[in-house]
């Protein structure tokens, strides 16, 4: 019998843009020609609460719930404004997908849609609206509204519910799986029956004979659970398999057979080879093979791994397919004003990945011990370039988030060139590391080929931690690259960190002080702290004796196995630092407050930091000197020139002279220099053009000069040769 697929992602994750995984697998399946169909219930659930209809009959269910004693006046304010959201509802879903514009005028004006506690922090925004268009004020305050309506669902009707997770708790305290299977034996909450019955409804349309849940993180996993309980119980003879993110990190030492009465199959790692071989097996049940598979036999938990198939290589696994998902219904928020949150959920991306795994693969607080880390093996730029045309052309949708780990400064070079070489106009962002190949050439390329943005760890602002966490950087380098990138025009996010293994207080005052100054310098736009969690596969999980931590227990839970309970050898209280770095940093993204004591943000006693205040504006006064190296890439990405040729004379004396005219997207600008000099570049200009099919090393481009003009460095460093240096011409 042949296999029919079924891959969905279960809510909630992002409601702008679909979560990748389930593309990535249909993109796979097509190179096999195996039948799938994917959804995204996250997306679904949503619609279908937040519609006239949805709301009609939430405020019948909750009536009971709003008639209590306990109930908040903010509850009950919004339940008696029932008639105001339930007849806007539906315009502002449509705002929000792009297809009503027009609305903003009246959202903006601010007596249309009903307000409830989550306008009340609108009197501090006013000031930000400042910088945001009608369309970004009406979208934040139509976020705003949806909130409102959130925290009615969480308060009267399910506390689980959250836009981007559902149930989190549930899968974050998951050592043991005791209360997330008590959970599922109670009667299926409000939302649970909405998902059930769309899950009912695509179920009987689809007909599976496979039935794939990708998990991300731990807000899917209640109701991937709860997907898999209802087909069970409704359709037993569907086998059922769960991959995704949430398994590869937390499962991997799974032993409760209780899990095995939802799911067939529990698949690790990258999901081809798994989803291959499940499919041969459920064609050919005399069949044994199984890759980094989960299984019950004999009543008891197995782990098999026994295939002979090697994992695909990234140019093998084919395009990610969106079809089948509702891309035009997605709704684009913006929950608040920090500007790399905001692309997070604003906007539709095709997610594409440049690299499986980390080419640096040595930070310690990371889990680069899993293969979807340790593995490293990039995509070539044409490859990658063809996977953004097939993407463009199917989705209509221009705008590319690589979701990697840390994307290659080598690749992304090549990647950018092979853009501007097919004349492509993308928008794009990923994460990176801050090391020093981000010069400012690399940087004008990247924006040239549509880069708007890129996010890193600078984690710990010290060079002693950064030194432990093994992360190849030091903050004077992040420094110099956030302005490089910072100078092209690309927004520059930073991952922040506290609380890491042996962080002393002044350590974190001085982290603090660092991040001040990068934004102070107006080399940082945006950047977010999160605390140290210690992971059972990263370094310090693995040997924590060597960074000066305890677990709480040795003990390995039956369910869920990633977040460790730890003592730190410090004693430190990292939990009272967290509101004072987050008001902080709130206040700098939006360029304030710079002046202020760093005592002011807390309310206990720190030490005075011992960072010198012009650390990071002495770290970059320091100019770059002449060394250009050998090897390096001459490219020019600016338009071709128009030539002239006059006279020049001087105490009797004459002589040819070329001026060129070069014209820019902003300006038209002229050189001039000797008519050999002149003829020479616009020969040279035109080899080394972004659209040639040969690379020019630095060290060619001298050689080429040399064959017939003298004094190379003279002319390299001269003042026509720097004018065109910042209109376009790159040495990377």
């Amino acid at each position: 019998m042949k296999t029919k697929l079924f891959v969905i992602t279960p809510p909630f994750t992002q409601l702008n843009t679909p979560y990748p995984a389930t593309a990535y697998i249909k993109g796979f399946l097509n190179t096999k020609n195996i039948e799938s169909v994917q959804a995204d219930l996250g997306i679904d659930v949503i619609l279908e609460l937040f519609s006239k209809k949805g709301l009609e009959s939430l405020f019948q269910v909750s009536e009971f719930q709003v008639s209590g004693s306990e109930i908040s006046e903010n509850s009950k304010r919004i339940f008696a404004l029932q008639d105001e959201y339930i007849k806007t509802i539906d315009p502002v879903i449509q705002f929000l997908q792009g297809k009503n514009p027009t609305l903003a005028l009246q959202i903006c004006q601010e007596d249309f849609l009903p307000e409830a506690s989550r306008f009340a922090q609108l009197e501090e925004l006013d000031w930000a609206f400042g910088s945001m268009g009608t369309q970004d004020k009406a979208k934040h305050l139509a976020t705003l509204y949806l909130e409102d309506i959130s925290d009615f669902i969480v308060e009267c009707v399910d506390e689980n519910f959250g836009f981007s997770r559902y149930a989190e708790r549930l899968g974050r305290s998951a050592n043991s799986f005791d209360e997330l299977y008590e959970a599922l034996q109670q009667e299926p909450t409000y939302i649970d029956s909405i998902l059930i019955s769309l899950l009912k409804a695509k179920i009987e349309a689809v007909k599976p004979t496979l039935f794939l849940i990708s998990v991300p993180f731990p807000g899917n996993l209640y109701s991937a659970f709860r997907c898999a309980q209802w087909v069970k119980q409704n359709h037993p003879e569907i086998k059922i398999s769960m991959g995704g993110g949430f398994p590869n990190t937390e499962l991997r030492s799974l032993s409760d057979k209780r899990v095995f009465e939802f799911f067939d199959f529990i698949t690790l790692d990258d999901g081809e080879v798994p989803i291959e071989e499940l499919i041969f097996h459920l064609e050919n049940p005399d069949s044994d093979s199984f890759k980094r598979t989960f299984l019950l036999e004999n009543g008891e938990v197995v782990y098999k791994n026994n295939s002979l198939k090697h994992d695909y290589k990234q140019s093998q696994v084919g395009t990610p397919d969106y079809s089948d998902l509702p891309l035009d219904k997605y709704i684009s928020v913006i929950e608040i004003v920090n500007p790399m949150h905001r692309m997070w959920s604003d906007g539709r991306w095709n997610k594409l990945t440049m690299a499986h795994g980390c080419y640096w693969g040595k930070c310690t607080f990371c889990d680069i011990s899993l293969d979807y880390i340790k593995v490293y093996e990039p995509v070539a730029a044409s490859l990658l370039c063809d996977r953004i045309e097939e993407l463009i052309e199917k989705t209509g949708q221009n705008g590319f988030h690589f979701v990697d780990e840390a994307a290659p400064p080598a690749l992304m070079r090549a990647l950018a060139l092979e853009i501007l070489k097919r004349k492509l106009a993308v928008t794009w962002w990923t994460n990176i590391r801050f090391e020093k190949s981000f010069s400012k050439d690399l940087c004008l390329l990247l924006k040239a080929s549509g880069c708007i943005a890129v996010s890193g760890g600078l984690e710990v602002a010290s060079d002693r931690l950064l030194k432990l966490i093994d992360k190849g950087v030091t903050v004077e380098q992040v420094a110099k690259v956030t302005r490089n990138f910072t100078e092209a025009g690309i927004m520059v996010h930073a991952y922040l960190m506290y609380g890491y293994p042996t962080q002393t207080i002044q350590e974190t005052v001085d982290s603090l002080e660092m991040v001040r100054q990068l934004f102070e310098a107006g080399v940082l736009q945006s950047g977010f702290w999160h605390q140290f969690a210690l992971t059972a596969h990263s370094p310090v999980g693995l040997y924590p004796e060597q960074f000066g931590v305890t677990k709480k227990t040795e003990a390995i839970g039956t369910f869920a196995n990633n977040d460790i309970e730890y003592t730190d050898a410090t004693g430190i209280n990292h939990d009272k630092f967290s509101f004072g770095l987050k008001k902080s940093l709130f206040n700098f993204m939006h360029g304030i407050c710079f002046d202020y004591e760093l005592q002011d943000w807390f309310d206990f006693k720190i030490p005075k930091t011992k960072i010198h205040p012009d650390f990071i504006f002495n770290a970059l006064e320091e100019q770059n000197d002449f060394n250009t190296k050998p090897n390096a890439k001459v490219v020019w990405i600016g338009g071709k020139p128009t030539a002239e040729i006059f006279t020049k004379s001087k105490k009797g004396k004459s002589w040819e002279m070329m001026s060129l005219t070069f014209h820019d997207k902003k300006e038209s600008f002229d050189i001039q220099t000797s008519k050999e000099e002149g003829e020479w570049l616009l020969s040279i200009l035109s080899k080394i053009a972004v659209s040639g099919s040969k690379g020019y090393t630095f060290q060619e481009v001298k050689n080429d000069f040399e064959t017939e003009l003298e004094d190379f460095e003279l002319f390299w460093y001269s003042k026509p040769v720097n004018t065109l240096r910042e209109f376009g011409l790159l040495v990377l």
